[in-house]
């Protein structure tokens, strides 16, 4: 591995881990091509530390553009971590802090060489959970149109380059990162050309910085999402350990199954068994045997009275209860009970009230009936006399006295 080119290297790396992103991670040839790429990675990192390509002390300008894009190898490593299946809680934890420590190592190297404007590095840099829902969304469409134009002039760069145009979805931009590797088919003296060329080296530096700035803003978009998932992973609750169940549960379990079976199997002896409803050889055998015991569920009928007949009768007849009388019958009854109330309308408005047929009768002079009534009117009236003389008109009437 050591022999092969640095650009080499990492343009291998690049096109295996975009290849991974189009893989599913819970298939073992996905996982084992994961580990193959982060062993590349490592060994890649390696080298970059032994060469010395990048030291605490140095500037930007004093960093080669060839050497700028060795600067993702941290941020390519983090993709690639993030594809690595874990079944248990803490491995998924210890996967996202390893992947956290290179985004946060990516960030710090360009905070560090001063690639990314102070202006974009506040804008990303906020935590949105701490913002309230308004001044979040800005913040959202303000990041979305910052990594919109950098895309926008890493492709006009790309064109000056005469370079393919990339796909915006082409994965974590791996495609976007070799392209800015030197070409592995080029001779020698057409590399030299290129290195003299200095209008060419000032593009490719140019489009390199913008791609570093356009993955510090995905790198800290990642760090906020593992954030949320990592303090959910802490804050979960312990998973519910298996624990075999004691032989005292175990042996009062089989108590109770068998004190159930038990009493299940006395209910049945006492419980009368269901009418036989078929017409199998269970409802035709014999009906007792020799020594007169039942052998199986009998009916007993009226004498004279078979089955036949007994259904035939109950055949076309009505789903409803039959009236048991006839309306004139129903209301003779009601009448005799007396919750019928005659008389009233057109015909008794022009008879006499019960006091003028009194006093009617009352005229009648010379007959006995008619003296009755006579003296039944002076008795009504008097009567009321009395009962005008101990409640005068108004008596009664007690509302709204003040």
């Amino acid at each position: 591995m050591s022999s092969i080119p640095l650009p080499a290297l990492f343009a291998s790396i690049l096109s295996t881990a975009s290849k991974v992103n189009n893989l599913p991670v819970i298939e073992d040839e996905t996982q084992d091509i994961v580990q193959s790429c982060l062993a590349d990675l490592r060994s890649l990192e390696s080298r970059i530390m032994g060469l010395s390509l990048f030291s605490p002390n140095e500037t930007l300008e004093d960093v080669s553009t060839r050497d700028l894009i060795y600067l993702l190898v941290s941020y390519v490593y983090a993709q690639v971590q993030g594809r690595v299946r874990t079944t248990e809680r803490e491995e998924r934890q210890a996967s996202l802090e390893l992947a956290q420590r290179y985004l946060k190592a990516f960030i710090s190297r360009l905070e560090d060489y001063e690639i990314v404007p102070e202006d974009e590095r506040a804008l990303y840099t906020r935590n949105p959970s701490t913002l309230n829902p308004t001044s979040r969304r800005e913040l959202k469409i303000k990041q979305y149109q910052k990594e919109k134009d950098i895309r926008a002039r890493i492709e006009a760069l790309r064109k000056r380059r005469n370079q393919n145009p990339v796909a915006d979805d082409s994965g974590s931009d791996f495609d976007l990162i070799a392209s800015l590797l030197p070409s592995t088919s080029s001779t020698t003296s057409d590399a030299l050309d290129e290195e003299d060329d200095s209008e060419t080296d000032e593009i490719l530096r140019s489009t390199t910085l913008l791609l570093l700035r356009l993955c510090f803003v995905q790198a800290n978009s990642q760090l906020q999402m593992m954030d949320q998932e990592l303090e959910l992973l802490r804050n979960a609750p312990p998973p519910i350990a298996y624990s075999p169940r004691p032989e005292a549960a175990r042996a009062r379990e089989q108590e109770d199954s068998r004190r159930r079976q038990k009493e299940s199997e006395e209910n049945d002896m006492w419980k009368l068994d269901a009418p036989a409803t078929g017409l199998g050889t269970a409802s035709q055998g014999p009906l007792l045997d020799q020594s007169g015991k039942p052998l199986r569920p009998f009916t007993i009928l009226p004498s004279g009275t078979s089955d036949r007949a007994r259904l035939q009768s109950q055949v076309f007849q009505p789903g409803h209860n039959l009236p048991t009388m006839t309306i004139d019958e129903y209301l003779e009854i009601e009448r005799e009970r007396g919750r019928i109330i005659t008389g009233g309308g057109p015909a008794s408005e022009k008879e006499p009230t019960s006091s003028e047929q009194l006093a009617i009768d009352a005229e009648m002079d010379g007959a006995r009936e008619g003296e009755e009534k006579s003296e039944e009117k002076r008795i009504k009236d008097e009567k009321w006399a009395v009962f005008t003389d101990e409640n005068p008109r108004g008596a009664g009437n007690t509302m709204n006295r003040g």
